[in-house]
């Protein structure tokens, strides 16, 4: 068998060319914050094979009650510059989250729930939110929340609850 160029190259720099690439991408995020990613990637890999394709996403949405068109799935593939492994994932996540202000994170996702856009949402949608959705609140959590929560006149003022969260009281 003969010798190819990447080969070469791996012999040449002792082998490390693609793990330098990799290590780059894994030693950005804590390594709890990589378990999750590893978590969600298994997830969303419905078929177990190691790489993200179109089926997998299709059984994730359809296990979601959504069915987004073929066309969607593909845009969302082709925002990976090969196949969806592991590392491409992390790669993918790694760009959309870097630079990214976790209270401009928080202060979006509070956003979403502001249709009007007041920056201000109600008391009791909140409470209904924390208690129904994603990973629910026990009534004991919801009070320790609450009570910390700058809520006026019924309506939390989502932007000053963010500093709080990401900052502490007082600064």
């Amino acid at each position: 068998s003969g010798i190819n160029a990447e080969d070469a190259a791996k012999a040449k720099d002792g082998g490390k060319r693609a793990q330098r690439a990799t290590s780059n991408v894994f030693a950005a995020f804590p390594q709890q914050q990589i378990q999750e990613y590893k978590e969600a990637f298994t997830m969303i890999d419905q078929n177990r094979d190691g790489f993200i394709d179109i089926e997998d996403l299709k059984d994730m949405y359809a296990s979601l009650g959504r069915e987004p068109s073929d066309k969607e799935l593909k845009e969302m593939l082709a925002e990976s510059p090969g196949p969806l492994n592991f590392t491409m994932f992390i790669n993918l996540f790694g760009e959309k989250l870097t630079g990214t202000d976790p209270e401009d994170a928080l202060r979006n996702a509070f956003s979403m729930f502001d249709a009007a856009g007041t920056n201000y949402l109600d008391e009791d949608y909140i409470k209904d939110l924390l208690e129904n959705m994603g990973d629910n609140f026990t009534q004991e959590e919801l009070r320790q929340t609450i009570k910390e929560a700058p809520i006026s006149s019924g309506k939390l003022d989502y932007n000053e609850f963010v500093k709080l969260i990401k900052r502490g009281k007082d600064e």
